[in-house]
């Protein structure tokens, strides 16, 4: 194939990045589009000159000229979803959070077997331009052994609500939503390795806070201000074989002063913080030296990082290269992030 022809199945917030990336990519081509809300399909459709306009996916995966698809759709209906999509033949691009539980990870992971077909995770961080250079950094053993990450990612003030604030539809609050990405992020630079154990916390204490005036924020386009039911924030230990611990914290709501992005990874040979900008620490002749690399975006791009994921899944569906986010990673994330809601539900560590 020199083209892959794509449909797109779920047409929410996400899905304009996804649209975006495909539109730049001179090797693919949008063919089809499906949402509930079918003018709101046909309102993009008209925009990126897309043929196909469905309102039901199953009638979207029955079209043969869709060879892969992007799932952009509330976390509930990803596997019901990916495993369709599988089994209609489609490669699959699943926006993270893979989906809800563990025996669904599984399930899809399964199908990704029986049909030899693939599936790669949306985890956009791994793909920024200055992961891609730390990455360079990590493999050629300048950092030493990864022995301890940590990662923050707060809102203050930053409770998207409508799908969202939904536990039933979105699996949890900042932990999946937002969390997933870096500890993601951390657990992918610190080679993957095998969870040990997991301690976690959440707390519902402030709600979305929509009596707070004279400050913006993003909300969903099904926004209720008086429906949530997922945490404000949570943290967490996590724990590997190898002896190696991440540390993360998250939150939509927050009492504190500023939003803030911090990730850091260390090693023995050196360390890195990835956010808000890279740079790199290390020792040279008895000495501690701080390296600035100097590139175009040093923090996460968010549009660019989309076109790189996008460029990645078409030409892993071109056969030019496996995926960097097999769907084996959806699962391992998985059963982390349920970990960390299972140690808070029960106050006691997970074990693996």
């Amino acid at each position: 194939m020199s083209e892959l022809k794509v449909g797109l199945i779920g047409n929410g917030s996400i899905s304009e990045s996804h649209l975006q990336a495909y539109l730049s990519n001179p090797k693919a081509e949008l063919v089809a589009v499906c949402d509930l809300k079918e003018d709101r399909a046909r309102e993009t459709a008209a925009k990126y000159n897309i043929p196909h306009v469905y309102t039901d996916y199953r009638e979207l995966l029955a079209n043969p000229e869709v060879q892969a698809v992007s799932i952009c759709t509330w976390n509930n209906s990803h596997a019901e979803i990916s495993i369709a999509a599988l089994q209609a033949g489609k490669d699959v691009l699943c926006e993270k959070p893979l989906c809800k539980t563990v025996e669904e990870a599984l399930r899809i992971e399964q199908a990704v077997r029986e049909t030899g077909k693939l599936l790669q995770v949306g985890y956009v961080r791994r793909h920024a331009s200055n992961i891609a250079v730390l990455k360079k950094f990590i493999d050629a053993g300048d950092l030493g052994e990864i022995y301890f990450a940590k990662a923050s990612l707060v809102r203050r003030l930053g409770n998207p609500g409508g799908w969202f604030a939904d536990k039933e539809r979105s699996g949890g609050g900042p932990l999946i939503d937002i969390g997933v990405h870096v500890i993601d992020l951390c657990w992918y630079l610190m080679g993957k390795p095998k969870v040990k154990s997991v301690s976690g916390n959440t707390y519902n204490k402030l709600g979305n806070r929509s009596h707070i005036e004279n400050y913006d924020f993003y909300k969903a386009a099904d926004y209720d201000a008086s429906f949530n039911t997922v945490e404000d924030m949570a943290n967490a230990l996590i724990r590997f074989e190898n002896g190696a611990s991440l540390l993360v914290d998250v939150s939509f709501s927050l009492h504190a002063r500023q939003n803030s992005a911090q990730i850091n990874i260390y090693g023995d040979k050196g360390g890195a913080e990835i956010e808000p900008a890279l740079a790199i620490v290390t020792e040279r002749h008895n000495t501690i030296i701080n390296i600035d690399p100097q590139i175009s975006s040093p923090g996460f791009e968010f549009q660019g990082s989309f076109d790189r994921e996008i460029n990645h899944f078409v030409d892993s569906c071109l056969g030019l290269h496996e995926t960097n986010c097999p769907v084996e990673d959806g699962v391992e994330m998985i059963k982390i992030l349920n970990a960390i809601y299972e140690s808070a539900a029960t106050g006691r560590e997970i074990q693996f």
